[in-house]
């Protein structure tokens, strides 16, 4: 009934004007925030199942069996070439990249995930989609542009519960390239002061410059009729093309910051 009592003239401006979360050619609007009521939920939710489908491999596999082998036609030439790699002086360090280089985080990304604590219950583990991660934020359909628009490459994640109080979850977020990633970093991290959110500045992690690494602990406990109090805390990180979310949340109002600074620590050196 609230909506059909709407001044017409700030319904009709509503009509006319931009539609809220569009993306122009300039650029992502203002960052895509996460629900603050549904952050429990994100806690919660477990890694993504992926289901593979069998029926093509058992078909062809099928036809493939009755035919004769063939021979595979020889190579057009006796050795493949290689980039050689650059040797390191001081006209090319930290200038060129070697040909050669191979760094971890182009391997499986899920295998840097940080482990949970000994003793913890593991919701999941694994790959996310990106369409499963817009749904985590406020703006689900101007999330899911955002994270196109910046050109995000792979979204992993780990959640586990510590009794039946304590929830952590860790999601690794990396992008084609260190534009992207900051993007998205500095993003998140704008709006975390706000009363909304966490309602302070938060500490920076140690070891890394204040823009690169923050931690922020709810200065209020989220309370609702029925529900114990939830405190929750966060962490955003960046190292190179990967960004670091770390969500922690206690349903007994505590949280200790340096536990979420001791979480956010470990997964970078795994980074």
């Amino acid at each position: 009934m609230e909506l059909e009592q709407t001044i017409p003239e700030q319904r009709k401006e509503e009509e006319n004007g931009p539609e809220q979360g569009t993306l122009d050619a300039a650029g992502p609007g203002p960052a895509p925030r996460r629900r603050r009521g549904g952050r429990r939920a994100v806690l919660l939710i477990a890694g993504a199942v992926v289901l593979g489908v069998l029926a093509g491999a058992v078909t062809g596999y099928a036809i493939q069996y009755d035919r004769e082998p063939t021979p595979l036609a020889p190579l057009a030439q006796a050795s493949l070439a290689y980039p050689k790699a650059l040797a390191p002086d001081d006209a090319t360090t930290n200038k060129t990249i070697n040909a050669n280089r191979w760094h971890k985080t182009d391997d499986d990304l899920a295998k840097l995930l940080i482990e949970a604590p000994g003793g913890a219950k593991v919701d999941g583990v694994g790959y996310d989609t990106i369409d499963s991660v817009a749904t985590q934020f406020e703006q689900p359909d101007y999330m899911l542009r955002n994270l196109v628009h910046t050109k995000v490459r792979r979204l992993a994640s780990v959640s586990w519960s510590e009794g039946d109080s304590t929830f952590v979850y860790v999601q690794l977020l990396q992008f084609n390239d260190r534009d992207g990633a900051d993007d998205y970093q500095s993003g998140q991290s704008s709006y975390m002061p706000e009363k909304k959110h966490a309602g302070n500045s938060g500490v920076a992690i140690q070891g890394l410059p204040s823009d690169l690494g923050h931690v922020w602990v709810d200065s209020e406990a989220e309370e609702k009729p029925g529900y114990l109090p939830m405190r929750s805390a966060r962490a955003i990180a960046r190292r190179g093309d990967v960004v670091l979310d770390i969500h922690y949340a206690n349903n007994r109002g505590k949280v200790d910051e340096s536990d979420v600074m001791d979480l956010a620590k470990r997964q970078l050196e795994r980074l």
